[in-house]
């Protein structure tokens, strides 16, 4: 064993002074070439470590402990001794890159920038070394695109730069703060494979921040688990995944969707700094915890027969260890997902109390069943019949010049052949990568209009031929929940007005709408007396899609657009909404379209899959058979880019990855054949025969897949 790189030994950040403590006693090692993962849900202070670490804690924040690098203290060293640090032996790629560059200057002269700060070279020598770092990272074009801006690389080619940057002086620590965050799973393997590279290249040692537990399992050494400002458990990576010893960390693991499991929300939310519980500050959300636990907070001590560096923050680990999450967080467990509700158990978890395990099961005992009256609404097809038929859909957007004049001078080909199939009660999923045209699909059903092409029929109505009432009827058959729940709430709305906007539009009496409020804030699991009266800001993040939900199911939709409805919520969370969701579903019968570019997700959600690129449908089926059996390239990339929560399978599945080449090309740009050739594996490989075809001949896109030649996989 080599000495520690990097030791952090009771590193805490208060705020307030000292009132509240964010980090508390958090310690732990680096040593060369090595890979430590900290995860945790949102508000645990993974991010604020890593920040305190590199000594740029923010304002008023009050650090303690000690930081020390190679031996050198960090901690309390004045602010000259941390310049020569930073950057040199110790660097950071933050979790924004667009934040973190400077917008006015180009990238090549930023870079070049921190080449001069540690290197006394010339101009041009620091501009050579930009255009080599970014070479380094695999942008393409390096010399080129070192004379653009930030905005114009894409979210993929920022990260890159950020990491270019980042390892400038061959650094002894890499700090990577959530660098995948809001990143394709495509984007998010070249995000890896570079860091991975770039850390092979220097021998850093990397200290990675992620929620996402599948890019932790491919990625890590050793993992830490923090919870409420603490490390609750630390372990080997294979150990940690296999065996945890903490609730909270098999919690984490249930609540991520993965095939063959079930997933098991983790009820609660974590305490904010200054109202944490006495004792264990996870025994609010914890079935095991007793007397004792809500007394003493346990510290973090070696795990009894546990190998070397195995430890957990826990009074009866034992319980733990071997259990599956359905064992310890059993569904119902909890009634209300969203709030921090304490579940006790004095005794093992076999005698804990379980309430109804379907969130539905929530309606207050006020509401009468068929009480309320459904508005008018136009015909439905029965069940198993079509819902959504979407034929050649096309939409473009203009391109238009500078200036008073606005002259066009493009087009954006946003979509631009997309065929899709629901049928009543089921879920179609639609991904692809961002820019890929999802969304404007969405936007362009929702609608309700004539597209610009194609056709798109919906509850068996054409939408060029319906007239102005069938249309007003078919706003209340077709609703969305979308991604940011925050900016689809009207912030000056209390809760109930919020979800009777709908009824009240489709003509709903007073005491039927307020009867179908309450029912259904009582069914996404909020409280119908003490919510209805409040405003979004005083909810969180899963709380405000949970009314989000609520809002589109008060006109009883048969047909149900989901924008990525989970994306920017904690795996904790996410799960909450996710199981809600599909409860639900079973509940009302609704049919459903779910855009995401999170594929566990979607396979834990979708009956069948469309995948589209630059615009089109290029693969369509089940979706046991798509991800069974892809059989387009992309799909092919796609699915094996995902990440998963196994580290063995995800070290063997990395061994035989073949990633995608670069970005998407513009859609502002009609591609001749095949959209895919320029970044398809399959097509680097092919006879020059067969690739004439591919260049010159749009596939069919018979038997659901759009490529020439789909059984042939020797790449």
């Amino acid at each position: 064993m080599t000495s520690p790189l990097l030791s952090v030994r009771d590193l805490t950040v208060s705020f307030r002074g000292g009132a509240e403590e964010a980090v508390r006693g958090v310690s732990f090692e680096l040593r060369r070439g090595e890979v430590l993962g900290l995860v945790g849900e949102s508000g645990s202070g993974k991010s604020l470590t890593a920040l305190a670490v590199l000594g740029l804690p923010p304002g008023g924040a009050r650090v303690s402990g000690s930081v020390r690098l190679d031996g050198t203290e960090l901690v309390g060293a004045p602010s000259r001794e941390l310049d020569r640090v930073r950057g040199r032996r110790i660097a950071m790629v933050f979790q924004d890159p667009l934040s973190a560059f400077t917008p006015v200057y180009r990238i090549g002269e930023q870079l070049a920038e921190a080449v001069r700060v540690h290197t006394p070279v010339s101009k041009a020598v620091a501009a050579e070394r930009a255009v080599e770092l970014l070479d380094l990272v695999g942008i393409p074009e390096p010399r080129r695109r070192a004379e653009a801006f930030p905005h114009e690389f894409s979210g993929g080619m920022r990260q890159r730069a950020m990491i270019a940057m980042a390892v400038a002086h061959d650094p002894d620590v890499l700090l990577a703060d959530e660098p995948t965050t809001a990143l394709d799973v495509t984007v998010q393997a070249q995000v890896l494979d570079v860091l991975r590279t770039a850390r092979e290249a220097t021998g850093a040692a990397l200290l990675l921040v992620s929620h996402d537990l599948g890019v932790i399992a491919g990625t890590a050494d050793r993992v830490a688990v923090m919870y409420a400002g603490r490390l609750v458990e630390s372990a080997p990576v294979d150990e940690l995944f296999a065996r945890p010893a903490m609730p909270y960390t098999l919690g984490l693991l249930g609540a991520v969707p993965r095939p063959g499991a079930p997933l098991v929300p983790l009820p609660g939310t974590p305490p904010r700094p200054g109202a944490r519980p006495d004792g264990c500050p996870f025994a609010p959300r914890c079935p095991l915890a007793t007397d004792e636990c809500r007394r003493h907070e346990p510290e973090l001590t070696p795990l009894a027969g546990g190998g070397p560096g195995r430890g957990v923050a826990c009074l009866r680990p034992e319980e733990v260890v071997g259990r599956t999450p359905g064992e310890i967080f059993r569904r119902g467990a909890v009634s209300d997902p969203s709030a921090a509700v304490q579940v006790a158990a004095s005794g093992p978890p076999a005698a804990a109390p379980v309430a109804a395990s379907d969130p539905s099961a929530a309606v207050p005992s006020a509401v009468v069943p068929g009480a309320v009256t459904d508005p008018p609404a136009v015909s439905h097809p029965p069940a198993d019949e079509p819902v959504l038929t979407v034929r050649g859909l096309t939409r473009t957007f203009p391109l238009r010049s500078p200036g008073l004049l606005r002259r066009r001078t493009g087009t954006v080909y946003a979509v631009d052949g997309v065929d899709l199939d629901l049928r009543a009660g089921r879920t179609l999923g639609l991904v692809g990568e961002s820019g890929s045209g999802k969304s404007t699909t969405l936007d362009t059903i929702l609608s309700l209009s004539a597209p610009e092409s194609g056709t798109v029929d919906v509850l068996g109505h054409r939408a060029d031929r319906i007239d102005r009432a069938t249309r007003r009827a078919l706003r209340g058959d077709v609703q969305i929940v979308f991604q940011d729940p925050m900016a689809s709430l009207d912030p000056r709305l209390p809760v109930a007005d919020l979800v009777a906007e709908g009824p009240r539009a489709q003509g709903m009496g007073g005491a039927a709408t307020d009867a179908r409020v309450r029912e259904l804030i009582g069914l996404v699991g909020l409280d119908p007396v003490r919510d209805l009266g409040r405003f979004p800001h005083e909810f969180s993040g899963g709380q405000r899609q949970r009314i989000g939900i609520a809002r589109a199911l008060a006109v009883r939709p048969r047909l149900l657009l989901l924008d990525e409805p989970v994306s920017a919520l904690d795996v904790s969370v996410r799960a909450g909404v996710l199981d809600l969701l599909g409860s639900l579903r079973t509940r009302f019968g609704f049919a459903s379209l779910l855009v995401s570019h999170d594929l566990a997700v979607v396979r834990h959600m979708a009956d069948d899959i469309a995948v589209m690129y630059l615009g089109a449908t290029v693969e369509r089926g089940p979706a046991e058979e798509v991800f069974a059996r892809p059989r387009h390239p992309y799909t092919r990339a796609l699915l094996a880019a995902a990440p998963v929560p196994d580290p063995p399978a995800e070290r063997a599945r990395a061994a035989r990855r073949v990633l995608l080449a670069g970005d998407p090309p513009s859609p502002t740009t009609r591609v001749d054949g095949c959209r895919f050739r320029s970044r398809c594996p399959l097509y680097a490989v092919l006879p020059e025969a067969d690739r004439g075809r591919c260049a010159g001949e749009v596939p069919t896109g018979e038997g659901g897949v759009a490529c020439h030649d789909p059984e042939r996989r020797e790449y």
